[in-house]
């Protein structure tokens, strides 16, 4: 189980990284449009990222409690 959990969450931090350089790569571009895009990729990229920490606080959670 713990593996498995373990692969969830690194996954999601590849979701959230590939979210960042979007993001970014949006606002590089510049104009208007760019960074209304980059804005709402930065929105998506925080919750996904409170997604994993929340992954990450139930991942601790079940090995302090030995499951």
């Amino acid at each position: 189980m713990s593996e498995s959990f373990l692969y969830v969450i690194g996954a999601g931090c590849l979701i959230v990284l590939l979210i960042l350089a979007f993001g970014i790569g949006q606002f590089g571009r510049g104009g208007a449009e760019g960074a209304k895009r980059s804005n709402k990729l930065m929105q998506a990229r925080i919750a996904a990222q409170l997604g994993v920490v929340i992954l990450v606080v139930i991942f601790v959670a079940l090995r302090k409690s030995g499951n």
